[in-house]
């Protein structure tokens, strides 16, 4: 499957996967407080042969990239062999907590930031904390939402991976003929105005937006923050989403459509696509498209730095984390030997990079082999502005109010203002009903 229709999966992962995650587990708020026997939390392993099981949802290069890297695993340490398998985002999660409940579940698995508190709190995951005791690892080796991302109630779910964030795409070769120099990508809000006007002049719509999730709601949230506003309040009891700076952001994106910069009714992907067929320039897309990008003859596409519309950095993103399903059998040569395998992954960042991810880790993000990867730099350089989903069990019900509220206003259906605050209204009952249902 190409990484394109993967992205459309993996936004099932935090709303309606983790919605039949719910259903497939029954309902319990406690969060699981011990983990498996696992022996030094995965600094060496010295047992007998084991085989352990590696559940993910890595479907596209980044899949290709991850039975590569276990392939070299295994064949180093033929006393822990790992068989991986991987799943559609929303197929994972209506699988792994009834495999987890019958007592089948993987002994490793890795999911997104937003994904690991619901899953924690139906006990689906166990804590993780010994491995990351074991492997020395500290908030300062990392941003510290990036690490803060695998806590949920003060106890640590989630080992970062990686960072995948937006950034933009721009088609260097429309730029160029349209009179505009290809190597200077707008950088702020008069800039970029400033060069689509241009474009538009030589009869060329030049930043199509989306009105789905992706991108179009991923645009919005880095708007949002770059205009000073947050998608919640800071105790995630409520969307804040409606908020004057978050106005101002869908504003700037609708206007943009009355304006003529975009088409109206953009359909799901079509910015991407039409980016890379020369009738798009500017595309706000995630770094997962990097790959694709490079393979392209006619049009040469560069990346960059998100442009700041409003006074600050501001930009989408996420993070695979490693986790741990629930085990019945308590197999403590299993534990040890799957901590292993999250302890040598981990170490392996310049490799898993090369799927388009930026290191989770700062030293590895800034290590030589990474910065040889020249097209993620731009991605690299915004994890310093980049936010992630909040660590609160049931957000991804949430947010999908809020990519349902930036449709209706892109679409020219509700004036923005209004979109945003119907369903930050929709948003506060999911919130209030997730509490009851999860706990505090």
């Amino acid at each position: 499957m190409s990484d394109l229709n993967r992205r459309r999966f993996l936004a099932l992962s935090g709303g309606a996967g983790a919605a039949l995650a719910l259903a497939a587990c029954g309902g319990t708020s406690k969060a699981p407080q011990a983990a498996p026997a696992g022996g030094n939390g995965g600094a060496s392993y010295s047992g007998p042969n084991v085989t352990i099981s590696f559940w993910n949802g890595w479907t596209g290069s980044d899949g290709e990239t991850a039975q590569a890297m276990v392939d070299q695993f295994n064949k180093a340490n033929p006393n822990v062999q790992v068989k991986m398998n991987v799943f559609q985002w929303a197929d994972f999660f209506t699988k792994l907590p009834a495999a987890v409940q019958s007592g089948n579940g993987p002994d490793v698995g890795a999911m997104h930031i937003d994904d690991i508190p619901t899953q924690a709190a139906q006990q689906v995951i166990v804590s993780i904390e010994d491995v990351a005791k074991a492997l020395g690892l500290k908030e300062s080796d990392f941003a510290p939402a990036v690490w803060n991302g695998g806590v949920y109630q003060g106890t640590r779910y989630g080992i970062p991976i990686d960072v995948h964030n937006l950034g933009l795409y721009y088609n260097k070769t429309v730029m160029e003929k349209a009179g505009l120099d290809p190597e200077k990508p707008p950088t702020t809000k008069d800039e970029y105005m400033s060069q689509l006007e241009t474009l538009k002049s030589k009869g060329i719509q030049g930043s199509w937006v989306s009105p789905f999730q992706f991108t179009g709601g991923f645009q919005f949230e880095s708007l949002l923050w770059q205009f000073g506003g947050d998608v919640f309040s800071s105790d995630n009891t409520s969307a804040t989403w409606n908020s004057d700076a978050g106005v101002q952001a869908l504003t700037w994106m609708v206007d943009l459509v009355k304006n003529g910069y975009s088409p109206k009714n953009v359909g799901q992907d079509a910015d991407y696509i039409a980016l890379k067929n020369g009738k798009n320039v500017f595309n706000w897309q995630g770094i997962w498209q990097v790959n694709d990008v490079t393979t392209l003859k006619t049009y040469e596409i560069g990346t960059a730095q998100l442009p700041k519309i409003g006074s600050t950095g501001g930009v989408w993103g996420n993070s695979h984390q490693f986790v741990l399903p629930r085990k019945k059998d308590n197999d403590a040569n299993k534990a040890n030997a799957s901590r292993f395998f999250i302890n040598w992954f981990t170490q392996q960042a310049a490799a898993w990079a090369k799927s388009a991810k930026v290191p989770a880790r700062t030293d590895l993000a800034q290590s030589a082999e990474f910065k040889a990867l020249t097209d993620l730099q731009s991605f690299a350089a915004d994890v310093q502005f980049t936010h992630f989903p909040p660590s609160v069990a049931g957000i991804g019900d949430a947010l999908a109010e809020l990519y349902t509220g930036v449709q209706s206003a892109v679409l020219l259906k509700q004036a923005p203002a209004d979109a945003l605050t119907t369903s930050a209204n929709r948003a506060n009952k999911i919130l209030a009903d997730n509490k009851k249902k999860y706990g505090a």
